[in-house]
């Protein structure tokens, strides 16, 4: 039996959300967007991004556990991961030649169980 790394079941986890959210009418725009690292602080990475129909711009962050011991997916984003996931977008979105609506949403998978919360935090 082989063992299964965290960087697998994240992937498999992210590859999971997006299908969940293309069946929705969500197209891919960017996996695993990540700001480099500067000399005093950790960037930051944001797990998928997707557009809606009408051009909003959905910065998804991923988040799976097997169960809900210790609160479950959604409880595990804490405060700091979500200022990196904000500083994040605010880099993307500087990237680009004019800012369309966005917001964050979060795929909470729990088991078998998927969960997309929409607008989940603001920035």
């Amino acid at each position: 039996m082989t063992a299964t790394t965290p960087k697998a079941k994240g992937d498999r986890a992210e590859a999971l959300a997006l299908q969940h959210l293309q069946r929705q009418g969500l197209a891919l725009v960017c996996r695993n967007y990540r700001v480099a690292r500067g000399p005093r602080a950790r960037g930051g990475e944001i797990d998928l991004i997707v557009r809606e129909r009408d051009g909003t711009v959905v910065f998804v962050e991923v988040r799976s556990r097997a169960t809900t011991v210790f609160g479950g997916a959604l409880a595990s984003i804490s405060a700091h991961k979500r200022q990196r996931i904000v500083l994040a977008a605010r880099h993307y979105l500087a990237g680009l030649a004019f800012t369309p609506p966005c917001r964050f949403d979060v795929v909470a998978i729990e088991g078998t169980h998927v969960q997309w919360v929409r607008a989940a935090f603001d920035a």
